[in-house]
């Protein structure tokens, strides 16, 4: 069944499974929550890949009943057709007293589980397309009225370009102008760019840090946390592959004098002391013919996001997760 965004009040409190999908992840996280205040229960999140891993206890959590987790809530990010059957298998079961709230990206007409969850009157589906400049320009007035900040309409187009239609991203740049703007109600136009912009690139390559030291849970944190756009899947692309070169480079070094400590102090250019712990840590997880791997994959993920690019950043993410799960044998 397949409802718009303001009827989820037409929801029966019955109702267990949840699709919502598309590139608006703001749209998406509103949605939940009003899902949610219907819910007391306990909160699980996955993300799809994961239940590869740890399908047991995935249905063990799910069919276990317990007195302390009625209600309960599995939140499924980065859903795909890839989980189809596993959907499929809980509907014939006919479970009750959960609710399953699946998070998917762009999902063409011909997925099946788009399909299943359109045409079954007891299954939600719920499409969140990008919100036009005039939705996101009454929502900035609104907040901007409610907080009494004053900024022109020229700085409010700024806001909007760069939210690229989703609201997630807006009420992040919304917060920002609400805490800088504590003591202060007027903001300049260079003010704003600065704000819109502060901390991406750091926020990039703590994603890919993070994801070359196998540090599973941070790297979905972030991903997360942040709503990338195309544009940014090829920031994201070019940051890896800098930072692959550069783990190759040390890794050959360390090779040679097999004493990590000292292949990172003596690195050129110098790595600054607040990175040498997680550059440590990656290098202990990749040998140079492994590195080498990943950079001719870097190179197969650039050429595929060139022909694919309105998926662009499921591509990266996807191949993130993949990279950041995968562990190696050397």
């Amino acid at each position: 069944m397949i409802l718009k965004t303001f009827e989820l009040n037409k929801i029966k409190d019955s109702t267990i499974f949840y699709l919502l999908y598309g590139k608006n992840e703001g749209l998406k996280a509103e949605c939940t929550n009003e899902i949610l205040k219907k819910n007391n229960g306990k909160i699980f999140r996955y993300e799809e890949r994961e239940l590869k891993d740890e399908t047991e206890s995935f249905y063990e959590n799910i069919l276990s009943g317990s007195l302390f987790e009625n209600n309960k809530v599995i939140i499924i990010n980065r859903a795909s057709d890839k989980i189809y059957e596993v959907v499929q298998n809980l509907i014939d079961r006919n479970i009750n007293n959960i609710k399953i709230i699946l998070n998917a990206g762009i999902l063409e007409t011909k997925s099946k589980l788009r399909s299943l969850f359109e045409k079954n009157k007891n299954l939600v589906c719920i499409p969140t397309y990008p919100d036009n400049r005039d939705t996101l320009s009454r929502l900035i007035t609104f907040f901007l009225k409610k907080e009494n900040i004053s900024i022109s309409q020229q700085n409010i187009n700024l806001i909007i370009d760069k939210c690229n239609g989703d609201r997630n991203s807006l009420n992040n740049e919304l917060n920002k102008i609400k805490n800088y703007s504590k003591n202060k109600k007027k903001i300049t136009s260079a003010e704003i760019l600065k704000l819109i912009n502060l901390s991406e690139n750091y926020a990039l390559s703590e994603l890919i840090d993070n994801c070359l030291a196998k540090n599973k849970s941070k790297t979905i944190n972030i991903l997360n946390e942040n709503n990338y756009n195309a544009e940014d899947s090829i920031v994201i692309l070019r940051t890896f592959l800098s930072k692959a070169k550069r783990i190759l480079k040390l890794a050959n070094q360390l090779d040679l004098n097999k004493d990590i400590n000292k292949t990172i102090n003596s690195a050129k250019p110098p790595i600054f002391w607040k990175e040498k712990e997680i550059v440590k840590a990656q290098l202990e997880k990749w040998k140079p013919n492994k590195i080498e791997d990943l950079i001719k994959d870097l190179n197969d993920i650039e050429l595929k996001i060139k022909q694919n690019y309105n998926n662009s950043t499921l591509i990266i993410t996807n191949f993130i997760l993949e990279k950041s799960f995968t562990e190696i044998n050397n």
